[in-house]
């Protein structure tokens, strides 16, 4: 089943200097994506498409089967439910002034989700291996794993369906990182996952579907093992051979 298609999209900030060129790609539910690309390659332009924080300037994103239409707020508000953000910087996604448990709750109310919103906040906070009792407690007494994986489990909140994180990892020390791999690893079994990401290890590791981006362009499109195996771009080549060591890609069933 395709959550996302992306069809011919163009779009830029500045209508006559695009950041993205015909792009066009689908995302099937359990297979989790990765977008891998240097910085300014149009990867978290794709993702703002995506969440419908933009909309194309040319061609056409369905999400969920209807086309995304950001200016209508019901169909906003439905979109909220069924794709949600995590973002790269762990100490700029909390409120500081904000206690957790407000910072859980607050969209469970604003998206008019069912059940309890304490009892929800609880939950995630369980799924993301944080104790309840954060919900006392206001950002600055977490580390930045920690606050990373409140930012996780205030998008578990909606209970989405597709999960988009744009450089979730690249903010934390190495052994961190790995934690929050693995929960986002864990996670993808109720989810589909989106990576956007410039580190191709952690592509590897995490998503069996693989988009490089150049330019705003799609230049390689396919199964993670073929393309990290046999590479048929002269840029892909040049970001493989960036790293001494890959890990072996991980297969991903359902």
């Amino acid at each position: 089943m395709s959550l996302f298609s992306l069809r011919d999209v163009t779009y830029g900030y500045d209508r006559r200097k695009p950041v993205l060129h015909d792009i066009s790609f689908d995302l099937t539910a359990g297979q989790n994506l990765g977008i891998l690309g240097e910085s300014g390659s149009g990867k978290s332009t794709v993702l703002r498409l995506m969440l419908g924080l933009a909309e194309p300037d040319e061609g056409q994103l369905v999400a969920d089967g209807t086309r995304l239409d950001t200016r209508s707020a019901a169909r906003m508000r439905d979109h909220r439910r069924f794709a949600q953000p995590v973002f790269q910087d762990p100490y700029g996604s909390l409120d500081p002034r904000m206690r957790i448990g407000k910072a859980l709750t607050e969209p469970h109310s604003a998206l008019g989700l069912p059940g309890d919103a304490r009892t929800e906040a609880a939950r995630v906070l369980s799924e993301v291996g944080l104790p309840e009792d954060s919900i006392h407690r206001r950002p600055r007494s977490f580390s930045g794993g920690q606050r990373q994986r409140i930012a996780i489990g205030r998008a578990l909140i909606a209970r989405p369906r597709v999960l988009l994180a744009d450089e979730p990892v690249s903010a934390l020390d190495l052994s961190t990182r790995v934690r929050v791999i693995d929960l986002l690893d864990t996670l993808s079994r109720d989810l589909t996952l989106v990576l956007v990401s410039h580190d191709i290890a952690i592509v590897a590791a995490l998503c069996p579907q693989l988009l490089v981006l150049q330019h705003g362009r799609i230049v390689e499109a396919g199964l993670t093992r073929e393309i990290l195996r046999d590479p048929q771009d002269d840029y892909t080549r040049t970001l493989l051979n960036s790293l001494p060591r890959l890990p072996e890609p991980k297969e991903q069933s359902r």
